[in-house]
């Protein structure tokens, strides 16, 4: 058997190091660039969160309300506006013609937990006509499903029957889609009990792939940027365009039954006159001097 050259050893030690420096180099690079972007990300929490609060007071025809994490509040889109929650309004004011007030309680780093405590007594004061729920995805973190079923049985119950909740979306980390494996059981499970519709998020994203995910990803690698919120939207859009056929086939019976009632209104009011001038008439007759 032929013995190797120790020069060519080492000519090959030596590849096999530069180029695994450059590797590292460029993992370094990357590393940095990722929490860059994850610090730029957190600097605009409050400016999504005042651009939304910004909106609650402003009048709609209809009103929808988001519950949420970050993710609804639109971290990683170039503008709130292009958020899932941004496209489904505007989804929801062109199906409907009709003006969308957008009443957004989602909060940045939300778990289960904290959207129990925190969103849903506040959700208490509206009677939204649409409602969407995505949580959960911060709680995959350290995840515990006794836990989790908890707070989301709590938020599910309290939730009107027409409200649209969200499983997690794919994260392609082996870990972590185990636990949501888990966790998407349970949402459909919880979903299936109380008769809410399930936007089906995370057969959304996955098929999008690994590739066209981390296109989709913004600069911190976890939220999604304008491409990825508009395949959010996607999944949630069969959903949105049932409700918004539900609302205008019962404003439709609405209307119909108020016709019904002016027309039943206006009969009985000529009717109620009618008699009134034939008494009017009987009484005047009634008066004329005889011959």
């Amino acid at each position: 058997m032929p013995t190797r050259h120790p020069l060519a050893f080492l000519s090959g030690v030596g590849v096999t190091l530069a180029t695994g420096g450059a590797l590292f180099a460029v993992w370094r690079r990357a590393l940095r660039s990722q929490r860059s972007a994850a610090a730029t990300l957190n600097d605009l929490l409050p400016v999504h969160s005042a651009w939304w609060r910004d909106r609650f007071d402003r009048k709609g025809a209809l009103l929808y309300v988001a519950l949420g994490d970050s993710t609804a509040q639109g971290i990683g889109a170039s503008s709130p506006a292009r958020s899932y929650v941004g496209r489904l309004s505007v989804r929801i004011r062109h199906a409907t013609r009709s003006s969308v007030r957008v009443v957004n309680l989602s909060v940045s780093g939300a778990t289960t937990w904290l959207c129990r405590k925190d969103q849903l007594p506040k959700l208490e004061k509206y009677r939204p006509d649409i409602v969407t729920v995505a949580i959960g995805a911060n709680d995959v973190i350290d995840f515990d499903a006794e836990t989790f079923e908890r707070n989301l049985r709590h938020i599910y119950e309290a939730l009107p029957s027409h409200a649209i909740v969200a499983d997690l979306p794919t994260m392609w980390i082996p870990e972590r889609e185990h636990r949501i494996a888990e966790a998407n059981a349970i949402v459909r499970r919880l979903a299936d009990e109380f008769g809410l519709t399930v936007a089906p998020l995370y057969d959304t994203t996955r098929k999008q792939g690994l590739v066209r995910t981390f296109r989709n990803s913004a600069g911190d690698l976890f939220h999604p940027n304008d491409r990825g919120y508009r395949v959010w939207a996607s999944a949630f859009e069969p959903a949105i365009a049932a409700r918004v056929a539900r609302i205008a086939a019962d404003h439709a019976v609405t209307d119909a039954d108020a016709s019904v009632h002016d027309a039943a209104t206006a009969g009985s009011t000529a009717r109620t006159a009618e008699r009134a001038a034939s008494r009017a008439s009987a009484r005047g007759t009634d008066a004329l001097p005889r011959s």
